[in-house]
């Protein structure tokens, strides 16, 4: 169903981390020709700024594990009354098993502990992987769940492709969500727009299109000289400017009007950071106050997929005043949604920069490790 609302559910904490690797614009200046005013006008229209990327050793579910335990650490609950977690993640560590099994044994969690994986939306999972853990919650079935949401963005593409590779970054984010005896509305609305699937899309690594030999090393320039690969991030820019800024001010009127309230009761609208462009022109159409948003998360981080919304209310709560939010994302699929949530006494952790830790095994250790693994046979 397209709206949902839960009034027994709460976010108790969030928390989030960026890799300590980081591309500033400024120094991609190649890229612009070496011109600076085309650099400048860049950053001015797109909010081009800063955005962190992992190294080769760091995965989805080191940036998830760092996020979790950060966050149980500063709330002081016990891990093993967690008794559900669902990871969002478009970058998850292997084809199978679900992230959220490898985190599963990482964090030390209750062996009853339901563990799921939802992937396939990436801009807009988190969203809907949130609607899902308050619908688990609102259910009985899970009493306190952790949401981890990542992406490895800065991955999925050839930093020679500036039709998208400027954009991404990447980062991780956790959530708290428990049952509640305070009554706590919240509202949810989503809906899917299936005829663009192709719009934005990885064409290769799955069942369809497997990466065989024919297309590992296959590498296309196109007409503007983006180098790309099959098993990139690629998208139709324009379509998806079109469809986010069409449909996004539709979604945030209507999950209001769900919610019988308007845009005055609302403290904060967080969005997800595509770009500064689309934000700015999203908010200019819904009429939303300067104040009541911002695309300085983008400029800081970049588009970090799946946990760029939540990044961005992690940020604002940080430094403002907020007890309803808003939160609005739009991505693949073309999905889209948003939710109006109570804020109140939110455990907000600071964006903490996580630091690779000596001894992680580098891209080719990790491959002779698993030739090593497995060369024995069956044998554990």
């Amino acid at each position: 169903m397209a709206q949902s609302v839960f009034r027994n559910v709460k976010i108790s904490g969030l928390s989030a981390v960026v890799p300590e690797g980081s591309i500033r614009i400024d120094d991609e200046i190649a890229f612009f020709n070496n011109d600076v005013k085309l650099l400048e006008r860049n950053k001015k229209i797109l909010g081009l700024g800063t955005r962190h990327v992992v190294d080769e050793r760091t995965s989805a579910s080191d940036l998830c594990e760092a996020a979790a335990n950060d966050l149980i650490g500063t709330i002081g609950i016990d891990k093993k009354e967690i008794d559900a977690m669902i990871v969002s993640s478009g970058s998850h560590d292997y084809f199978w098993p679900a992230t959220s099994c490898v985190l599963h044994g990482r964090l030390g969690l209750n062996e009853e502990c339901s563990c799921l994986d939802m992937s396939g939306l990436v801009c807009s999972a988190y969203l809907y992987a949130l609607q899902t853990a308050f619908a688990m919650v609102s259910s009985g079935s899970a009493k306190k769940l952790l949401l981890l949401a990542c992406d490895l963005s800065s991955t999925h593409s050839d930093r020679r492709n500036r039709n998208s590779n400027m954009l991404f970054g990447d980062a991780a984010v956790a959530t708290l969500i428990e049952c509640t005896e305070e009554p706590r509305p919240s509202y949810f609305y989503t809906g899917t727009r299936g005829d663009g699937w192709n719009k934005l899309i990885v064409p290769a690594g799955g069942s369809s299109l497997p990466i065989r030999a024919d297309i590992a090393g296959l590498e296309v320039t196109d007409e503007r000289g983006n180098v790309w690969h099959l098993y990139d991030d690629l998208m139709k820019g324009l379509d998806v400017f079109k469809f986010a800024t069409e449909v996004t001010p539709v979604c945030i009127q209507r999950t209001l009007d769900f919610a019988q309230t308007s845009l005055e009761h609302i403290d904060y609208v967080a969005f997800h950071q595509a770009n500064k462009q689309i934000v700015d022109s999203i908010a200019r159409r819904v009429k939303l106050p300067k104040e009541n948003y911002s695309t300085e998360v983008f400029s800081l981080y970049g588009n970090c997929g799946s946990a760029t919304v939540c990044l961005d209310l992690i940020h604002a709560l940080n430094h403002r005043d907020i007890r309803t939010a808003c939160l609005v994302a739009f991505g693949v699929g073309l999905s889209y949604g948003s939710c109006i949530l109570n804020m109140q006494d939110v455990v907000a952790l600071p964006i903490r920069t996580y630091q690779t830790p000596e001894g992680k095994l580098t891209r080719q250790e990790k491959i002779q490790y698993w030739i090593d693994y497995f060369a024995g046979g069956n044998e554990s």
